[in-house]
């Protein structure tokens, strides 16, 4: 039970308002302690100059009726001496006579006045004041006596921090209900997630830093529901890819088994089974190099070199597939500088400049500029292919996504290679932005920061 954060916050909150009590207590006794004892005695000696004046006027008459009037001071007590030490009036306010010693008495009757504050509490307090009558001596001693009243007031503040204590508990675990609430709901959603339900939602208006968690939380719901569905298209695409080459290879390899067939019949099964295995291996190539991508967070190999020279090296390298196309290759390479990751940018343009080569008719044209730009470098490929309808280029980099499914079928791919381009551009915090229209060709623009 006490693991529970509602308990918790129910005996954090009793304890500090305990703490703090306590605390008080000890400080502001230290704080007005002395100040309170001034007060009491200055309060003392005041009283005792109007017993005594009043005294003097009543003197020798109406001394009972002054006596008695002493009572209105319920907190004191007082003693009268004459000039030999007798007692001549007195008024116990606790009803217990206080003591006067010898030197005490001696030495107010000399004309001294006599202050007691050493003692512990305020009932110990004791003044004496002289005055004279007649040119007589005369010994005025009065003593606190508040053991009632700090009784009563100690009373009030223990009852006054039960009452605080009582309604505090109330509201406090009110109050943490309303707070531990959304968090008990978290947690049951947190728990519905993990078994692979993304599609709770937790509603709320809270504006704090609970409400702030929560559509938190949504948003994770929302990203990780997306994902899984990402991750399923990926899968499917992927078992897909896969199985129809299998399939392709298991049926040919039977035929060769079962059917008599020629020579040329039998190497053109073979041709196809060898096609459909670099096709697999292609792919799998493909799967290894997306997923080191994307798990690799940024541990790039950067180093400067020349990209200029870089793009001319992979158009050479690319020589016989635009050659036996008879495409139009245009250059515009400034001289440029740039520090980044050489083989992950080699297998970007590699794999762009393939597909503008692969989606380019016989006697078509690409155009490869790379230019200085706003502090990066902006490498534009144009072709003169097929284009891309509007309305998928926002789909082009996810895996396996393939623009027009019922195209030339002659045309090799497995969609992966603009996934590997997008990842490598984001590895290198720079942009990939396309335009394109359907039998116009494709313009892709890739900036990328440059670092002299």
């Amino acid at each position: 039970m006490i693991k529970s954060l509602y308990v918790r916050m129910v005996f954090a909150f009793l304890g500090s308002v305990l703490i703090s009590v306590v605390v008080s207590f000890i400080v502001n006794g230290r704080i007005y302690s002395d100040e309170l004892r001034t007060y009491m005695m200055e309060s003392m000696v005041a009283n005792g100059k109007t017993i005594i004046q009043s005294y003097e006027q009543s003197y020798p008459h109406n001394l009972d009726a002054l006596v008695k009037g002493w009572t209105a001071f319920p907190i004191y007590s007082a003693r009268l001496f004459d000039k030999g030490g007798k007692p001549l009036h007195e008024s116990e306010a606790s009803g217990s006579r206080f003591e006067v010693s010898s030197d005490q008495l001696n030495l107010v009757l000399l004309g001294g006045v006599y202050k007691n504050t050493k003692k512990h509490g305020f009932n110990h307090m004791m003044v004496g004041l002289p005055f004279r009558i007649n040119g007589e001596p005369y010994a005025l001693f009065m003593k606190s006596d508040i053991s009632e009243f700090a009784l009563l007031l100690s009373g009030f503040f223990r009852n006054q921090l039960l009452i605080v204590l009582f309604f505090g508990s109330i509201f406090i675990m009110i109050s943490a209900r309303y707070i531990v609430r959304p968090l008990q709901h978290l947690t049951r959603a947190t728990r519905k997630m993990s078994k692979g339900d993304f599609s709770i939602r937790l509603n709320t208006k809270r504006r704090d830093e609970i409400g702030q968690l929560t559509e938190s939380f949504n948003h994770m719901a929302h990203e990780l529901g997306a994902l899984e569905q990402i991750r399923k298209q990926f899968v499917s695409d992927v078992s897909h890819e896969i199985q129809s080459p299998l399939t392709s290879i298991k049926g040919f390899t039977q035929a060769l088994k079962h059917k008599k067939m020629d020579e040329s019949a039998r190497l053109h099964l073979l041709d196809i089974i060898e096609e459909e295995s670099n096709r697999l291996s292609r792919l799998s190539e493909d799967l290894l190099q997306l997923s080191s991508l994307e798990y690799e967070n940024l541990s790039l190999n950067v180093r400067q070199y020349r990209l200029d020279e870089q793009i001319r090296h992979v158009i050479i390298a690319l020589e016989p597939q635009w050659a036996s196309k008879r495409l139009d290759i245009e250059l515009d390479l400034a001289e440029t500088t740039i520090a980044a990751d050489e083989d992950k940018l080699n297998q970007l343009w590699t794999n762009l400049l393939s597909n503008s080569v692969k989606f380019t008719s016989e006697l078509g044209h690409i155009a490869v500029k790379a230019s200085k730009v706003d502090g990066g470098i902006e490498v534009a490929i144009a072709d003169s292919g097929q284009g891309i309808p509007e309305e998928e280029i926002g789909s082009i980099f996810k895996p396996f996504y393939k623009v027009d499914k019922s195209r030339d079928r002659t045309i090799h791919g497995n969609g992966i290679g603009l996934s590997i381009v997008k990842r490598v551009v984001d590895l290198h915090q720079g942009d990939i932005r396309v335009t394109s229209q359907p039998g116009q060709g494709t313009t892709f623009r890739i900036y990328l920061p440059q670092s002299e």
